[in-house]
């Protein structure tokens, strides 16, 4: 972080601060012992079944996150908990072809769907940062349009899905099936981790999932537009985000 932003100015606090009061909030604690004994049992199990515990243990207070990449894991999800909520977070910032997805998740899938939005514009933004802030600053951007999004839109939730991939970069080779997330006192499933691309291409075409034109376009994976590009031959998928930056994630998994 440069200092521009931070937890302190932008009111965020640990898992056991006042962002945290939820009366229906299990403790800590027992969260944690639940992920581990979870993250054992279930390191080999199918998507399916993970999914279909975190639907059992959390029912309610569990939630999907989606980038809009596709629609994978909301259906996968809503498999075994209709009427999931699918956490979408709306940076302001996206292409026009992942809010198409995100429409058509709404559309056709039997989930619920929050678009989250940051607590400022992107002019606000500009007004209080300076101009083109990602451009200076991605972190600084990520935490205001991402991070900060995600703690409020969390609140009310033990559990949260999220559809990180082991095959997608370096940095996410050990990605767990199920971990506790410490910053957010939360569990964390990750139910297709194991899954590869050929998996995820192979369930679009049985079940008609959306999936974001850009992939058709050349680029390996979709965030905001101003932070990513086409990927090249021989790049991991997630080499078009943040390329002109030491940067690989957004810090919503970090």
């Amino acid at each position: 972080m440069t200092g521009l932003v931070s937890a302190a100015n932008l009111g965020l606090v640990g898992a056991g601060g006042p962002t945290a009061a939820d009366p229906g909030r299990r403790d800590p604690e027992e969260l944690r012992a639940l992920a581990e004994e979870a993250g054992r049992e279930l390191a080999d199990a199918p998507a399916l079944e993970i999914a279909r515990w975190a639907a059992e243990i959390f029912g309610d207070r569990f939630c999907v996150t989606s980038s809009m990449a596709d629609g994978v894991l909301a259906h996968l999800v809503s498999r075994v908990a209709p009427g999931v909520d699918v956490v979408f977070l709306d940076t302001g910032l996206h292409f026009p072809e992942t809010l198409r997805v995100r429409d058509e998740v709404a559309r056709r899938l039997p989930v619920n769907v929050r678009s989250i939005g940051p607590r400022m514009t992107v002019g606000q933004q500009d007004g209080q940062y300076g101009p083109r802030l990602f451009n200076r600053s991605p972190d600084d951007c990520c935490q205001l349009r991402k991070v900060e999004p995600l703690e409020r839109a969390l609140t009310g939730y033990d559990a949260w899905a999220a559809g990180l991939r082991r095959d997608e970069s370096p940095t996410r080779a050990n990605t767990p099936v199920v971990a506790f997330d410490a910053r957010r006192g939360k569990v964390k499933v990750n139910p297709i981790a194991a899954w590869t691309q050929r998996d995820v291409d192979a369930y679009v075409a049985r079940y008609d999932i959306p999936v974001n034109e850009l992939f058709g376009r050349g680029y390996g994976s979709i965030g905001c537009w101003p932070c990513t590009r086409r990927t090249r031959a021989g790049e991991d998928p997630r080499a078009g985000r943040w390329a002109m930056f030491e940067k690989t994630e957004c810090g919503l998994h970090t």
